[in-house]
């Protein structure tokens, strides 16, 4: 499927305008059945856009990551895609810690979502100043099913840090070989990646056992640091 056919850019919604301002608008409209409009060029599959940031002072849950993350909105069609996509802030143009997110309509951006529980992702770890160009790349190539893995393929993500940009893509089933492998010369292909590009696979249940370990550690060492403090202050 050709993507790089483009619609009407005149598109006034508030919710195409949400990454220049990062402000989130009426959930009601957000959540409305999108289809193609008349005339236009129907996508395989709806795709959902999300948008997250944090503070990394601040320690992470996954209660309060899914309180964070916000839909932005939904679209059907090349077209639609076109006229949401050129409203959004670019992604190198994005603060520390913001994510976007382009998962297919019905799925969260979480590894506990029933589509995305038993798989996990192709991580690449970019150099400031790549995020826009390799972001536009990789979900041009999903949304025109360049990867050829069936319903594999669940979403993309690009993740602004302070040192390094990060960009990723989602499949359902990580002990899948044949698919995965497929997926990451996929990526190599539409990113014209150098053959010494680091490429990691990480299954969402590892990262799911890193962030319990993680979390576990930081909550005793609050609660040692506190003893510690508390001890201090009756001396």
């Amino acid at each position: 499927m050709n993507l790089r056919v483009k619609g009407q850019r005149g598109f006034d919604d508030a919710k195409g305008r949400l990454g220049k301002n990062d402000d989130a608008d009426d959930e009601g409209d957000v959540t409305k059945t999108v289809c193609p409009g008349a005339g236009e060029h129907p996508l395989q599959y709806n795709y959902t856009f999300w948008y997250s940031r944090r503070t990394p002072s601040r320690p992470a849950s996954s209660l309060s990551y899914e309180q964070n993350i916000r839909q932005i909105g939904t679209v059907a069609s090349v077209e639609q895609f076109w006229r949401f996509y050129s409203h959004l802030v670019r992604p190198g143009d994005l603060s520390g810690h913001s994510d976007f997110h382009l998962f297919k309509e019905g799925i969260k951006p979480m590894w506990e979502d029933e589509s995305n529980r038993s798989g996990g992702k192709w991580i690449i770890r970019l150099r400031k100043g790549l995020a826009s160009r390799f972001w536009e790349n990789i979900i041009l190539a999903m949304l025109g099913e360049q990867f050829m893995v069936g319903e594999e393929i669940c979403g993309a993500v690009v993740s602004i840090r302070f040192q390094e940009d990060i960009l990723s893509i989602w499949n359902r089933t990580s002990n899948d070989q044949t698919t995965t492998s497929r997926i990451r010369d996929t990526l190599r292909r539409v990113l014209n990646l150098p053959a010494n590009t680091i490429m990691e696979y990480k299954t969402h249940n590892d990262s799911l056992r890193y962030y319990h370990c993680a979390t576990t550690v930081t909550a005793a060492t609050v609660t040692a640091a506190n003893t510690v403090l508390s001890g201090w202050l009756m001396l």
